[in-house]
């Protein structure tokens, strides 16, 4: 894998932040291969419930991710609407929806080796 198709990986996560390999810094975080860029929840109407929307998920399809890792939040309170499932599953994407720093560690090895793409909740 080159720059353009290897995910950044998160070099740095505090409750309210994450640093990422490629030099920024975030409280919420789109990452995928290439780059990454601030998760605003606001575009898309995302809140802790109903949770991730299918359209959060689609920049992370339009950089050809062969994995997703959607975080949960920090006390697992972010949730992921069922059309966001259905659309992974439709996809065929192998997706994994995790607390946090367990996405953040999965997310990471994961980068090693395969086009990874994650939506990261810095928070609750």
């Amino acid at each position: 894998m080159n720059n353009k198709t290897k995910s950044p990986k998160i070099t740095s996560f505090s409750w309210g932040h994450l640093e990422t390999s490629d030099g920024n810094s975030y409280k919420d975080a789109k990452l995928y291969p290439g780059g990454s860029e601030e998760w605003d929840w606001n575009e898309t109407g995302t809140s802790h419930v109903p949770g991730i929307q299918p359209a959060d998920v689609q920049a992370l399809l339009d950089h050809d991710c062969e994995v997703i890792i959607l975080s949960k939040g920090v006390n697992e309170r972010l949730r992921t609407k069922e059309e966001t499932r259905l659309l992974l599953e439709e996809k065929q994407l192998e997706y994994k929806i995790l607390q946090t720093e367990k996405a953040i560690s999965e997310y990471n090895d994961l980068a090693e080796t395969k086009k990874v793409g994650a939506l990261i909740h810095s928070t609750c």
